[in-house]
């Protein structure tokens, strides 16, 4: 990255949206998408990139017209695969300069993805940013003041938004299927003892590897191995470990099916009882556990030094109901009634005894008949074909930016609840805690000159 970032954000950006659409004769709705392609510039090509890059190829109306990445091997593997030639880039700065680019889809390490959504933003750019959305509370409320600034749309790359079957799994939570939901957990485990990641030295980057610009805003530290591509998830300068990785996708369906957007209160405990032998920053065991309106209690356990069943097998995360518990899977869910007599309890006011008999029999017939499995994959296929059709619409996405923000920020603030090792209350519309001045200083941190976020 040769440019200044502090002159090149003054620049004024034109805005542009290409959508050549036209209609057949024969007034297919498909052939019309084809023919009304979305021109698009994907920005981080490795790992996750190039698995969202995969979805967006599955669909013929989706040009990729450009890529970019710091790697000329993951440029040159992502213009093969894409067989058109795409140009290519190694400043997102200048593929955003590109005219004829309708979006972007940016899926680089997390500590990017605030400044490259609001620059694209500025571009006049749609945006497919992957998940965790920033790296901070601060940087995703600028993200979402882009966004609706530019008038652009936005789809969050949690991608079981699109999910048909997530979907239906959350409607029935909120029509009641469980009863009172007061409880919800989920889990993220493995065993990667003894020596997780491993533990390389510092050293020199490898001949071609701009390792200052792979930090942008990060602090400067020394080249470390797993400090880079996927192990960056490992270190606080990059990301908020597993608990934004792969919690935010179960805290955005837990928020998802109890209609909330923010949690209450927050705490997290954990450490590094494990040992491993690796630099990793981040901890191998921790229990986060936020509370929602109406008291539901939200657990996320990670604990990676132990691989043992948790749930039930394949089981991310259940919600606990009165009447009965939802076990969400990778493949669908099941919900498994509790055996509850109408003498156990007495009938709940206003309903008499025979209603509330009522009442459960049919709540044991909803739950009976709500079991879904080996029919929906987690594929991504479907949440980019949600933004691609939405870049035409101008509707708002299945994961709008302010909904990506809000259950990234949940994850956000478990991490500051274990680094201050506190309880916290939030206040959701100020998006402060209001009674922790240390804990509010880590809503935001300071940008490593001469990068800035405006």
């Amino acid at each position: 990255m040769n440019r200044k970032m502090n002159s090149w954000t003054r620049r004024d950006f034109t805005k542009t949206m290409v959508l050549a659409g036209t209609s057949t004769a024969l007034g297919s709705v498909r052939a019309a998408e084809a023919n009304s392609r979305v021109r698009l510039g994907c920005i981080g090509l490795g790992n996750r990139g190039d698995q969202v890059l995969d979805a967006f190829l599955k669909h013929p109306d989706a040009e990729i017209a450009a890529v970019c990445d710091l790697s000329p091997a993951y440029r040159d593997a992502a213009s093969k695969k894409t067989g058109t030639a795409p140009r290519q880039f190694k400043d997102y700065r200048e593929l955003l300069d590109q005219k004829d680019i309708d979006a972007v889809v940016i899926a680089t390490p997390d500590h990017w993805h605030a400044l490259q959504t609001v620059h694209a933003c500025q571009a006049g750019k749609d945006v497919y940013v992957e998940k965790p959305l920033s790296l901070c509370v601060a940087e995703g409320r600028k993200m979402v003041e882009a966004v609706r600034k530019h008038d652009r749309v936005s789809q969050v790359g949690i991608h079981r938004r699109s999910v048909e079957l997530c979907r239906q799994a959350a409607e029935l939570v909120r029509q009641g299927t469980l009863g009172k939901v007061t409880a919800a957990r989920a889990f993220h485990i493995q065993n990667e003892w003894p020596n997780g990641i491993g533990n390389p030295p510092d050293s020199d980057p490898p001949p071609g590897f701009d390792w200052d610009a792979w930090l942008g805003p990060a602090p400067k530290r020394s080249y470390n191995k797993n400090r880079t591509f996927y192990r960056f998830r490992w270190f606080y300068d990059y990301s908020g470990g597993q608990v934004t990785n792969f919690g935010v996708h179960y805290i955005d369906f837990i928020q998802w099916a109890l209609g909330a957007n923010a949690p209450l209160t927050v705490t997290a405990l954990g450490g590094k009882p494990a040992a491993m032998r690796d630099n990793r920053e981040i901890p191998d065991t921790l229990e986060a556990v936020w509370q929602y309106p109406g008291g539901t209690l939200v657990t996320f356990s990670q604990f990676n030094g132990n691989a043992g069943t948790w749930s039930l097998p394949g089981c991310e995360l259940e919600l606990r109901g009165t009447l009965g518990t939802l076990y969400l899977f990778g493949d669908g869910y099941e919900i498994v009634p509790d055996a509850i007599s109408e003498d156990e309890f007495p009938a709940r006011s206003p309903l008499t005894r025979s209603e509330d008999a009522q009442y459960r029999k049919n709540a044991r017939s909803r739950i009976q008949a709500a079991k879904q499995r080996g029919t929906s994959t987690a594929d991504t296929a479907p949440h980019a074909r949600n933004f691609l059709d939405c870049v035409k619409s101008r509707a708002r996405c299945n994961c709008d930016i302010e909904i990506g923000h809000r259950s990234t920020s949940a994850t956000l603030l478990a991490n500051i609840a274990y680094k201050t090792r506190s309880v916290l209350d939030w206040d959701a519309q100020a998006e402060k805690f209001p009674h922790h001045a240390e804990a509010n200083k880590l809503l935001s941190y300071p940008y490593r000159a001469p990068y800035k976020l405006s």
